[in-house]
């Protein structure tokens, strides 16, 4: 990428950043977090991008046992200033994204919470591992395979870890769904539905321009249903179709798309269907349906609570804010080696990368896409 073209994309992407739009909704992991040793060592995060998610991330942080916020990284001076009194981070600790390479010479800092544009990502994760910080990266981890591929490639020389923000992957709902496939309660799982979507709001917003956001509400979105499909069905597909529609051609302009209908084939002959939006509310459900049994969530993925039920019955796991126990999770497998019971490394990210690439390949040739995902 060119100095130009990152300057223009950086500038922009500064003055562009909006509050976030997925709806507000208000067992094992957790039983775990809650358990979780307030002893062990402190993961110490500086959060880069300083729009409204990582709002949710910040205060959600504020409840941690073992993640906190040291350092903060913004190109707007006032919001380093206001969030540094609210969060008690020090002005030492202020970064901006022109000299963030310098904390590298942190002691203070263990990781750096990439909460920015989708086009960003690669470029500013390169910089956090050259900086030897590990990453943790918003997804989607960027605006296509290739990208994502580097991005991997770059932690792993540099030995350091990346994660990706998939916050779904540590929700206990979520987790019992998983529980109970793994035990066979569900028999053998035939079909699955995600329904991703909502009503965008500002036409000027960061997530409708292709140079930021990579593409529309697949990328911002659909990518629940991608990964809810993965996790839900417990397989990665090997095959997708996929059908793009588009009625407002000036609010969603060439590259983004505004409502993608797509399919997956799964190795064990599960299928998925899914739907991903920026022009239809009451959504976020997922279905999934086994030769013993059922699991319903819906909501599925928004902020929560999250709720669900399945043919034993309603899921009843209390709601702790996600991103809460996103980080508290990710400080044991950054500091303690641990393995969760649903990864979240870069390559999960990449994979994802990979069937986004192949559903807008569907898009333009109406040809179902063969995937490879190893």
């Amino acid at each position: 990428m060119s100095n130009s073209r990152r300057n223009f994309l950086q500038k922009l992407a500064l003055s562009a950043i909006a509050l976030p739009l997925l709806p507000s909704y208000a067992t094992s992991d957790l039983d775990q977090w809650s358990t979780i040793d307030p002893q062990k060592p402190v993961l110490r995060v500086a959060l880069m991008g300083l729009g409204g998610y990582a709002q949710h991330v910040a205060e959600a942080m504020q409840s941690c046992k073992r993640a906190k916020i040291t350092a903060l990284i913004s190109g707007t001076p006032s919001k380093l200033e206001e969030w540094g009194k609210k969060y008690n981070v020090p002005e030492q600790n202020h970064y901006n994204y022109a000299n963030f390479d310098d904390i590298k010479n942190n002691p203070e800092v263990d990781a750096i919470y990439v909460i920015t544009p989708n086009s960003l990502h690669h470029d500013q994760v390169i910089r956090v591992a050259r900086a030897g910080k590990h990453a943790i990266c918003e997804k989607p981890m960027a605006i296509n395979a290739e990208e994502g591929r580097e991005m991997v490639d770059a932690c792993e020389a540099a030995g350091v870890k990346l994660l990706i923000g998939y916050r779904m992957r540590f929700e206990p709902n979520t987790l019992e769904v998983v529980r109970m496939r793994n035990d066979g309660e569900f028999g053998n799982i035939k079909f699955f539905q995600g329904l991703s979507g909502f009503r965008i709001g500002d036409p000027n917003q960061w997530r409708l321009n292709k140079e930021l956001a990579g593409g529309g509400s697949l990328m911002d979105i659909g990518i629940y249903a991608i990964n809810g499909a993965r996790y839900m069905i417990g397989e990665d597909p090997i095959w997708v179709t996929a059908q793009e529609t588009k009625t407002d051609p000036i609010k969603f302009k060439e590259g983004v798309d505004e409502t993608i209908q797509f399919q997956l084939g799964f190795p064990n002959g599960a299928v998925a269907s899914c739907l991903s939006t920026y022009n239809m509310g009451s959504l976020d459900r997922f279905f999934l349906n086994g030769e013993k049994g059922f699991a319903e969530m819906r909501p599925s993925t928004g902020y929560g609570p999250i709720k669900g039920r399945t043919n034993k019955g309603e899921l009843n796991h209390p709601h702790v804010p996600h991103q809460t126990i996103q980080m508290d999770e990710m400080a044991s497998i950054i500091l303690d080696g641990k393995t969760p019971i649903l990864s979240v490394d870069g390559k999960v990210g990449l994979q994802d990368m990979k069937i986004i690439d192949a559903i807008y390949r569907a898009c333009a040739s109406g040809q179902r896409q063969e995937l490879d995902l190893t």
